[in-house]
């Protein structure tokens, strides 16, 4: 745990693929940052998506690392979109501590009407749908998942939405894509993607929720209700304001990093932050595992599942290809 408001020139950087937890304890807010670099370029660069899903995909990510690696058990958290816009579904999978992957569905007809149209805003490229995130703590336990309504607004607001409607903490949250050219070992300009996210929480433990809770009966904020009572409270205003000042380009530029971006929004207060969390493209799919759900094929479907003599599964998250023989799979004579 460090202080860089006090010892910035002290404090070694996270880099890339690394989420930031911090703490503004003047403004009573909490939060994580991350900045996504090779880990999310080697995700986007196998599928070869077009760009406008690639960077709604990448959104997705940066959005499943902030929340996943809040997580303080073994397990996993999956956001999942399913809509009737030109791409159709986004999954995102976090296992903790720290592995990723995931992929996208899309319509290559409706996208090139959506880039002919130039409609390729988050919302416009989803449409209308839901959103379910859902944490999973293993074989023996019951999954949570909260709902959320894809209507038209972008991932930022539904993440806002589902703080405040699943768990009524006031919640900020900020995402950045972009595709950087560099130049390579060979001299040659070499794109890559980039990504970047900032969220922030009001605590919970705050003075202005225990004023609250030790309100009657009669006038205490029911669970229904949104943030807007946290709205006039000066810190969270605060720090919303200081939030609404960082550009785009400062979430995805390597030079600026989460924890400079940190600095620069809340020296003034004081910000303390943590160990960092490294994230990893990290797909766990497996021959054993695949071969594990072809078991339970009937003998027709290993039949009508056989092309050229073999059964052929490419995994959707990281497009390894598994090949197998039908014998392993049919009933023995």
């Amino acid at each position: 745990m460090s202080d860089i408001a006090n010892r910035p020139d002290e404090y070694v950087f996270a880099g890339d693929d690394a989420v930031v937890p911090f703490q503004v304890e003047a403004l009573d807010a909490r939060g994580r940052a991350v900045q996504l670099g090779a880990t999310l370029d080697d995700i986007l660069s196998r599928h070869n998506y077009p760009e406008p899903v690639a960077k709604l995909l990448a959104e997705a990510i940066v959005l499943t690392v902030l929340l996943g690696t809040s997580l303080k058990f073994d397990g996993k958290f999956i956001f999942q979109s399913q809509s009737d816009g030109p791409v159709d579904m986004l999954v995102v999978d976090f296992r903790t501590p720290n592995s990723v992957r995931a992929y996208a569905r899309y319509d290559e007809d409706r996208l090139a009407e959506a880039i002919a149209a130039n409609e390729l805003s988050p919302e416009q490229l989803m449409g209308t749908g839901t959103l379910a995130l859902t944490v999973d703590q293993g074989e023996y336990t019951q999954r949570y998942q909260g709902i959320v309504a894809l209507d038209g607004s972008n991932l930022e607001e539904i993440a806002k939405t589902y703080f405040r409607q699943s768990e009524q903490i006031p919640t900020d949250i900020r995402l950045s894509v972009a595709k950087l050219i560099e130049r390579g070992e060979d001299g040659k300009p070499v794109e890559q993607w980039r990504a970047g996210g900032l969220i922030v929480q009001f605590l919970p433990q705050s003075e202005l929720r225990i004023r609250q809770r030790d309100l009657p009966a009669g006038d205490a904020p029911n669970a229904d209700q949104d943030d807007e009572e946290f709205d006039e409270d000066d810190d969270w205003s605060e720090v919303k304001a200081l939030v609404a000042t960082i550009e785009s380009s400062e979430l995805t530029d390597p030079q600026v990093g989460a924890e400079r971006l940190l600095y620069r929004l809340f020296h003034e207060r004081g910000v303390r932050v943590f160990d960092a969390v490294p994230v990893n493209d990290d797909c766990s799919c497996s021959r054993d595992k695949i071969a594990g759900v072809l078991s339970g094929f009937t003998a027709e479907e290993i039949t009508d599942s056989i092309e050229d003599g073999k059964i052929s599964v490419t995994c959707e998250f990281c497009s390894t290809q598994y090949e197998f023989d039908p014998a392993e799979f049919l009933p023995k004579n």
